[in-house]
């Protein structure tokens, strides 16, 4: 089984393209989909009312949702072997941008939508950096001097990634996409994936529901304004 791990920004096309991909899968692999969003999410709904295909979601909660598609990915993984599918496709909800959700014996895809502005995947950086491919979506809606730097601006993050532009709706341009997935090995042993990069921390008494504001009054990682770098204070 193939396994996919499509990131992003909100509203940035990643449904469009995950359309695009289980269109051109679902006659020779049986896709299975899973969502994962914070408070409230259709496509899985929509893909399978469209599709037929199986979908599920799963909602994070107050937990960061790419740390908890990570908790959850074992058990996915699980669930579509067991309905015997070719591919599972993984939608992140997208939020921090610094998450990079992609792990090993995965083929990685950071959608980023053409309007966000030129200097938006250096905002995103480490969530394009570890994608085997980046999408620009929306590229109709911008001119060809906007698709060229914002290509530029990628390159600058990650010289070679492979650069992917279309009309993610209409799914023009996405035949090298779906060559590379295609040509991407499967999962040899499940066992043994691991996280491409490391996430964010998550260690401080704000996550865990301190509402004070100010450094004085939290542990664990934490970060005054006038210092450089993160410190930790407590025991």
């Amino acid at each position: 089984m193939k396994l996919v791990i499509v990131a992003g920004p909100p509203s940035a096309g990643k449904t469009a393209v995950i359309r695009q991909i289980i269109k051109k899968f679902s006659k020779t692999d049986k896709p299975a989909y899973l969502k994962i969003d914070v408070v409230k999410a259709f496509e899985d709904e929509e893909l399978h009312e469209e599709f037929g295909i199986p979908t599920r979601k799963v909602y994070s909660g107050d937990l960061c949702p790419d740390h908890m598609g990570i908790m959850v990915l074992k058990d996915a993984i699980t669930w579509a072997e067991k309905l015997k599918a070719g591919i599972l496709i993984i939608e992140s909800a997208g939020l921090c941008l610094r998450c990079t959700p992609y792990t090993t014996q995965a083929f990685g895809i950071a959608v980023l939508p053409a309007v966000s502005g030129s200097n938006s995947p250096l905002k995103m950086a480490p969530l394009i950096a570890l994608a085997d491919a980046a999408v620009v979506t929306k590229t109709d809606l911008v001119s060809q001097a906007e698709k060229e730097v914002f290509r530029e601006c990628i390159r600058s993050v990650v010289p070679k990634i492979d650069i992917i532009e279309t009309n993610a709706v209409q799914g023009t341009g996405l035949r090298y996409l779906l060559q590379a997935i295609s040509k991407y090995p499967g999962i040899s042993d499940a066992e043994t994936i691991t996280l491409r990069g490391t996430p964010p921390l998550g260690v401080c008494t704000i996550c865990i529901g301190k509402k004070d504001i100010g450094w004085q009054h939290h542990f664990g990682v934490i970060r005054p304004l006038e210092e450089a770098d993160n410190i930790y204070r407590g025991d």
